[in-house]
């Protein structure tokens, strides 16, 4: 093996560099705006459930309504998106629940005719 010649850098070091830590920025509280959020999410929620048949039929559009609020909120404007937003996801639960009813529907056919 060759050996490598081994070359002297020579080291400069600059003196310290010191800065003040200064106070955390003050963040903007958000508390005022999680109470009108949560009330957004009620009214619009509220027209819904009055529509619905049963309590086993609200709670999937209470929970569309906590993930909308929840995705809402992680948006420059909660507020402004939420309609949307629980729309999307009203609709999602109803399709949902839609091809549930479809497929015990189905299911309670078919255990029908087995049991004949």
């Amino acid at each position: 093996m060759k050996k490598q010649k081994q070359r002297h850098v020579k080291t400069r070091f600059e003196p310290e560099t010191r800065f003040e830590v200064g106070a955390i920025a003050p963040v903007a509280v958000r508390g005022s705006l999680e109470a009108k959020l949560e009330e957004l999410k009620a009214r619009l929620l509220m027209p819904l459930i009055d529509e619905s048949k049963n309590a086993a039929e609200a709670a999937p559009l209470r929970l569309a309504a906590n993930e909308a609020a929840g995705l809402a909120w992680f948006t420059p404007f909660p507020l402004l998106f939420l309609p949307a937003l629980l729309e999307e996801k009203v609709y999602a639960a109803q399709r949902q629940e839609a091809r549930q009813r479809q497929i015990r529907e189905k299911t309670e056919a078919l255990l029908a005719l087995a049991r004949n």
